[in-house]
C-alpha cells in the first residue's frame, strides 16, 4: 500500500519500521518540527524524523496542518501523493476534514489505550494512576472528534501492581507495531469490521500538569504509590526536594505514626507512612541537585531514621 506515516516522539518508531519491514510505500514521513533541547538547546530531529532518515524516507515538519502557509503546503503534497492511507501515532497534531478524508482508506490512528476508555492526551499515565488491570493499542478509523472514531482493531495486555508509565509505554509502543500489521492485512484481505464506541463508557485523559506530582502522604497508600508510578512524584525531606521514580506497596506493613513518616523495612528498605496507615516503600529516588540512588544508597546518605518525616512542597513552603 502506499502509504503517508505521522508520528513524533520514540513510541511511534516502531510502527515505522513495521511498515517499511512489511514491504508498504511509506511515501512520506510526517512528524514535529524540531525542537531545542539539552544544556546547549541544541536543535535535535525527533526520533521518528531520525528513523526515516535512516530508512532513507521523505521527512515533512509543517508547524501546522490546519492553517498557515505550512497547512496549504502540506495538503498539496498529500494531494500530489495521493496516498492509500494515513497512519497515525502520537503525532501531536489535529488533522483536518480535507486530510482525513483524502486517502482511499482514510487515516488510521492507533492509540495506546483501549478505547473507549482513556481518550485524549495521556491515556498511559492515566492508566496507571486509576489502578487499571489492563491496557492495550487500539487502531481506530480516524473521525472529526477526539478519539471517537469506529475501532477496527485491539490488543489487550495485563497491568500488574507494579506497573510503571514507562513500562506500559514501551509495551504499548512495541505492541503498536504488531496492532498496524495486523490491522492492514485485515484491510488488504477486506476483514475488518469497524465497531462503534460506546461513547457512554469513555474517559477523557486529560493532560499531566507538573502540580500533580506533588505527593500528599495524607492519602491512601494506593493513591500515593499510583501518582509515583503513573507520572513520578516529589515531596520534601529535611528541607530539601525529593523525587521519587519508583515505589510499591509495603505489603502488610501498616503503622499509627503520623503521615509522611519515614518506616524502616530493613537495612536496605524504606518506606512512608501514608494517611490510611498503610507504607509505601519508596525504590529509587532523587535529592535536589543529588543523583538518582537506589532505596540503600539514599538510606545510608541521608542517615535516615523512624524520626525523619516527608512532607509536602506545600506545606514545607508554609512552614518558611
Amino acid at each position: 500500500m502506499k502509504i503517508v506515516f505521522m508520528g513524533t516522539p520514540d513510541f511511534s518508531v516502531p510502527t515505522l519500521e513495521q511498515l517499511h519491514a512489511d514491504g508498504h510505500e511509506v511515501q512520506a514521513v510526517f512528524t514535529q518540527p524540531d525542537k531545542a533541547r539539552g544544556r546547549g538547546r541544541k536543535m535535535m530531529p525527533t526520533p521518528v524524523k531520525q528513523k526515516a532518515m535512516e530508512l532513507g524516507l521523505p521527512v515533512y515538519q509543517p508547524l501546522s496542518l490546519r492553517k498557515g502557509e505550512d497547512a496549504e503546503a502540506a495538503r498539496n503534497v498529500l494531494q500530489e501523493l495521493q496516498p492509500d492511507l494515513i497512519v497515525v501515532i502520537a503525532y501531536g497534531q489535529i488533522l483536518p476534514k480535507e486530510i482525513l478524508t483524502l486517502p482511499k482508506h482514510g487515516c488510521i490512528n492507533l492509540h495506546a489505550s483501549l478505547l473507549p476508555r482513556w481518550r485524549g492526551a495521556a491515556p498511559i499515565q492515566r492508566a496507571v494512576l486509576s489502578g487499571d488491570t489492563e491496557s492495550g493499542v487500539t487502531a481506530m478509523q480516524m473521525a472529526e472528534g477526539l478519539d471517537t472514531g469506529d475501532m477496527l482493531y485491539t490488543l489487550k495486555t495485563q497491568m500488574t501492581e507494579e506497573e510503571t508509565a514507562d513500562s506500559l509505554h514501551d509495551r504499548l509502543s512495541a505492541m503498536s507495531a504488531r496492532v498496524i500489521h495486523e490491522t492492514l492485512e485485515l484491510l488488504q484481505q477486506g476483514g475488518l469490521r469497524p465497531v462503534k464506541q460506546d461513547d457512554a463508557q469513555a474517559c477523557y485523559a486529560e493532560k499531566i500538569t507538573k502540580e500533580m506530582s506533588a505527593l500528599d502522604f495524607s492519602a491512601a497508600a494506593e493513591t500515593v504509590d499510583r501518582t509515583i508510578r503513573g507520572i513520578t512524584g516529589y515531596a520534601v525531606l529535611k528541607g530539601k526536594r525529593v523525587k521519587i521514580y519508583r515505589s510499591c506497596m509495603a505489603e502488610g506493613v501498616t503503622s499509627d505514626a503520623p503521615a509522611g513518616t519515614v518506616k524502616i523495612l530493613s537495612k536496605k528498605t524504606f518506606g512512608v507512612v501514608c494517611g490510611d496507615g498503610k507504607v509505601v516503600q519508596l525504590l529509587y529516588l532523587q535529592a535536589e541537585g543529588g543523583k538518582p540512588l537506589d532505596a540503600q544508597t539514599f538510606m545510608n546518605g541521608s542517615r535516615l531514621s523512624e524520626a525523619d518525616c516527608f512532607v509536602s512542597a506545600e506545606t514545607a513552603e508554609e512552614a518558611k
